[in-house]
């Protein structure tokens, strides 16, 4: 095989797998349709496999795909039914010609393109018998003395291994390789080979930047404008100090470029504006190309992730922090300290994830996102990624945590836990479900993971998730949001919101602690909102939407609301949360002092009286 110095860390261990005897067979999945870096060029994979990897040790190499058929990128002259394996359509003749020709040839390497087009996973009695057909062969590859004795190879590629049929993915005889996403060094060479121009600085900063994405995505990018494109950016910078400080210089500046193609200075000049003195610009193309690219990356790393994940994740772009949160000062004061070990990179005070839990309206998104405001980090929110249909809810997982791990420095949120993760039991899904908490257990507790990729869970069933997955190393803080205890508390509540909504007031909730802020003691975040929208629009019925919002208002607006609510379903809820708590300090005083023993106690009671009521 190829000369090891210049090859990736995932075509090394296929090497040495190889070498070693462990096997003839292998499956590439992964980041499969990205290029790789060689030798200062970035190549497609079955590219770089048949001209790179496999070139100079093998006599004949076979690629195939079922759209395009056959193709013999090096092929000796003595191999058999090369002509008639070019021309055949049919995938069953083409892997029986292909098995006939490398049982009776050595040094063979035969890729299949798309292999999960032609051994596609799925219930066995929906396949097709071509699929089927196809499944048993590749099987039965493996086990073949004359492939191995040949010194022959079979190279399967496959993006998103759990298409692929599960017969051959748990076949001993095969082996799994992942190409991963570009690592930091990968990015540093895409970068500087992308653009010459750029300093170190600027390479390991855009290298950095661009943490998740494929080396081809970073290259198109970061690509310098072709010339036209630089002189129409001179053009209209220059036709710019022209119009100087009139109100749509830039506007008519940008249209005139367009128009002024071909034109030197002196022509643009006596068009534009003879008698103006121009002052001579020279506008660094690099500086140009730079802010193009910061705009860039940022919005198409976006678009692209989100497009990678089919949908499955969605970005956060929070815009304010903990200012906007209204009391919870111990809650607050604890995620202080790890948004601030975030940014000093203490990773170990920094926990592997965040169980949040308490009844609905309490505020657990809110303050989510306003924590990701305050670490600084890429937040990105976890969708459904359950399919109805067979293996579709693992390759969505797999595809979602290859994303995650790439981009690092993330925060993932994860709303309604309780329904992304669903049970362990698998009845009536296949063992789905099982599979899914299996390996969102295995990922949450990598320690290679912790203070790079931090999930923050939600839910206001704890009872609902696995028990392993709540445990310390996986969420090992767990923090409780309960609704106002106080007037106190309601009233700090109150302020945020009216700042978040941009309530105009002079009214100073304090003196109205009879009227308003006791009478909302116990209802959540939500209702406490409810009515301030409520005081704030019967000011702007009263006298007009820029009413400012009178005592009266909020007096009425709180006698007047009726909130929805079963009583002993939110107070078990709420049980929940102070059972679930990682720390007393969170605990108000009417719960800081009850035993375990004592929750325990009070929770069968009502579990028993709400029955299955959610």
């Amino acid at each position: 095989m190829a000369d090891t110095k210049s090859l990736p860390i995932w075509a090394e261990d296929l090497r040495k797998r190889y070498l070693r005897g462990e096997s003839s067979m292998f499956i590439l999945h992964g980041n499969v349709f990205d290029a790789v870096m060689n030798d200062g060029k970035m190549l497609g994979l079955t590219e770089f496999l048949t001209g790179v990897l496999l070139k100079d040790s093998r006599e004949n190499i076979v690629v195939y795909n079922l759209s395009s058929g056959a193709s013999f990128p090096k092929k000796a002259e003595g191999f058999a039914d090369w002509q008639s394996i070019a021309v055949e359509s049919d995938k069953a003749k083409v892997l029986t010609m292909l098995e006939r020709s490398i049982r009776l040839t050595d040094k063979t390497a035969v890729v299949l393109e798309y292999a999960e087009a032609i051994a596609p996973a799925g219930e066995t009695s929906f396949q097709t018998d071509a699929d089927r057909s196809a499944i048993v062969t590749l099987h039965r590859w493996s086990f073949l003395p004359e492939i191995e004795r040949g010194d022959n190879i079979i190279i399967l590629i496959a993006e998103n291994i759990a298409e692929l049929a599960p017969k051959i993915v748990s076949n001993p005889k095969i082996s799994t390789i992942e190409i991963p996403m570009p690592d930091f060094e990968t990015r540093k060479q895409v970068v500087a080979q992308t653009d010459a121009r750029l300093t170190p600085e600027d390479v390991n900063r855009y290298a950095e930047a661009t943490a998740g994405l494929k080396s081809v995505q970073i290259s198109s990018i970061l690509l310098p404008p072709p010339q036209a494109e630089e002189d129409l950016h001179d053009r209209e910078a220059f036709i710019t100090t022209l119009l100087g400080n009139s109100a749509d210089a830039v506007e008519r500046a940008h249209k005139l470029a367009a128009l002024t193609s071909g034109m030197n200075r002196d022509e643009i000049k006596k068009l534009v504006a003879p008698e103006a003195e121009a002052v001579e610009t020279k506008p660094n193309p690099l500086e140009r190309a730079r802010a193009e690219a910061d705009k860039l990356i940022a919005s198409r790393k976006r678009e692209i992730i989100e497009r990678e994940c089919f949908g499955l994740v969605e970005f956060v772009t929070p815009e304010r922090g903990f200012e906007i949160v209204g009391g919870m000062e111990e809650v607050k004061k604890d995620l202080l300290v790890i948004a601030d070990s975030i940014k000093k990179g203490t990773r170990s005070r920094v926990p592997m994830g965040i169980l949040f839990t308490g009844p609905m309206g309490t505020g657990k998104t809110f303050v989510a996102e306003t924590f990701a405001k305050e670490c600084g980090l890429t937040t990105i929110k976890l969708k459904n990624f359950r399919s109805k249909w067979v293996g579709a809810t693992e390759g969505n997982l797999e595809k979602i945590l290859s994303v995650i791990k790439a981009i690092g420095q993330v925060i993932v949120i994860v709303d309604e836990g309780d329904r992304a993760f669903g049970n362990t039991d698998g009845d009536g899904d296949g063992g789905t479900s099982s599979r899914v908490i299996a390996r969102i257990k295995e990922f949450m507790s990598d320690t290679s993971n912790r203070g790079r990729i931090l999930f923050l869970v939600m839910t206001n069933r704890p009872d609902k998730l696995d028990v392993d997955l709540k445990r310390a190393g996986r969420l090992d803080r767990k923090i409780p949001f309960l609704y106002s205890q106080t007037a106190e508390e309601v009233e700090q509540v109150a302020k945020a919101l009216l700042r978040k909504n941009k309530i105009k007031t002079d009214v100073n909730l304090t003196e109205l602690k009879e009227e308003f802020s006791k009478k909302l003691v116990g209802y959540s975040n939500a209702d406490v909102e409810a009515v301030l929208l409520m005081a704030n629009d019967d000011a702007a019925r009263e006298t007009d939407d820029s009413a400012s919002v009178k005592k009266e208002h909020f007096i009425r607006a709180a006698n007047d609301y009726f909130p929805s609510r079963d009583i002993e379903l939110l107070e078990y809820m709420e049980l929940l949360a102070v059972f679930e708590s990682s720390s007393r300090r969170f605990l108000p005083l009417k719960y800081a002092g009850m035993t375990p023993e004592e929750l325990d106690l009070k929770l069968r009671e009502l579990r028993l009286r709400i029955g299955n009521r959610r």
